[in-house]
């Protein structure tokens, strides 16, 4: 396995800033946004799309360092029936091209979440029994199958592009959070589609993510490496489920930390471990979004225990 970074933690810094950051760090692999909701600072799909000129200068810029792309994001809602719905959609779409004039097999996305049936225009993430009410298994039906269909389309675009391997991220809130979701969905759609493994979003579940790892077994595709941490006594008391905003940290009952701010390092050696036996040796992208410190304290925290961890 080799580390990597989601650049979008250099959100400030210029494309080129951002590679020389990256390089001094002493990574050689980036995971940058070009679809969806996150920043797209440092890859501009559209002006990339429109000249060929424009991307072989940027490509050139990661060359001249010996840097290469892990992967493109692309991560957001474009099952959500509403105009920024469809510009997320589109934005995937495009990311897709993107990847493929670029000689990038991979890109990194998440599932979506339709709303609860046609007449519906709110996202509706289910995450109690369907038993009851007497609404919640046809507005589950419905919902698996618009995210099948969806996907069915979006897999045919990314062949059309020579893209290999579609990392899906379980992230609570879309209809894959969990290895049986990701499972369903591969399942009835394609083997090119697989896991971006993100193991802070099953800790916050409540899952192991050691479990779901060789539960996955063939279908791990890219790995983040992120962490969180479930916090005392808030957690006793008010359980998993929690709506604050990020930013009140002091308040949550779970937040995402450094790596090694969470679980501890034998913690991380046997999750690596357990990946590279699962079949994964590709790359773990560093995705920092702690907000209990400073940016360069969570970078160089996290690096510093993946270097230690990650297996080699």
């Amino acid at each position: 396995m080799k580390l990597a970074i989601c650049t979008d933690v250099f959100a400030d810094l210029s494309y080129t800033d951002m590679l020389d950051k990256v390089k001094s760090l002493g990574i050689d692999a980036v995971e940058m946004t070009a679809g969806g909701w996150c920043a797209r600072k440092h890859c501009n799909t559209a002006e990339l799309l429109a000249d060929e000129g424009k991307r072989k200068e940027f490509m050139g810029e990661l060359e001249k360092r010996g840097m290469r792309i892990s992967a493109l994001n692309t991560s957001c809602n474009p099952l959500w029936p509403s105009k920024t719905g469809e510009e997320y959609k589109k934005s995937m779409y495009d990311c897709a091209t993107l990847a493929g004039l670029l000689g990038v097999k991979k890109i990194v996305a998440m599932a979506g979440l339709p709303a609860g049936s046609e007449t519906d225009t709110t996202p509706n993430w289910i995450t109690s029994t369907v038993s009851w009410p007497d609404f919640m298994a046809p507005a589950y039906e419905y919902q698996w199958k618009v995210t099948i269909e969806f996907w069915n389309e979006f897999i045919a675009h990314c062949k059309k592009c020579g893209i290999e391997h579609i990392a899906i991220e379980e992230f609570p809130g879309t209809m894959v959070w969990s290895a049986s979701t990701l499972l369903k969905l591969r399942e009835a759609t394609d083997p090119m589609l697989g896991i971006n493994l993100d193991p802070s979003h099953m800790m916050v579940l409540g899952a192991d993510p050691i479990a779901a790892a060789r539960a996955l077994k063939g279908c791990i595709f890219h790995v983040h490496g992120k962490d969180a941490r479930i916090e005392r006594g808030l957690a006793d008391t008010d359980g998993l489920l929690e709506p604050r905003p990020v930013p009140e940290s002091a308040a949550r009952v779970w937040n995402y930390v450094a790596v090694g701010c969470g679980k501890d390092l034998q913690w991380w050696k046997e999750f690596f471990s357990v990946c590279h036996m699962m079949g994964y040796d590709g790359d773990v992208s560093l995705e920092m979004e702690d907000l209990t410190m400073t940016v360069d304290a969570g970078v160089n925290t996290s690096i510093d225990a993946l270097r230690q961890t990650i297996s080699q």
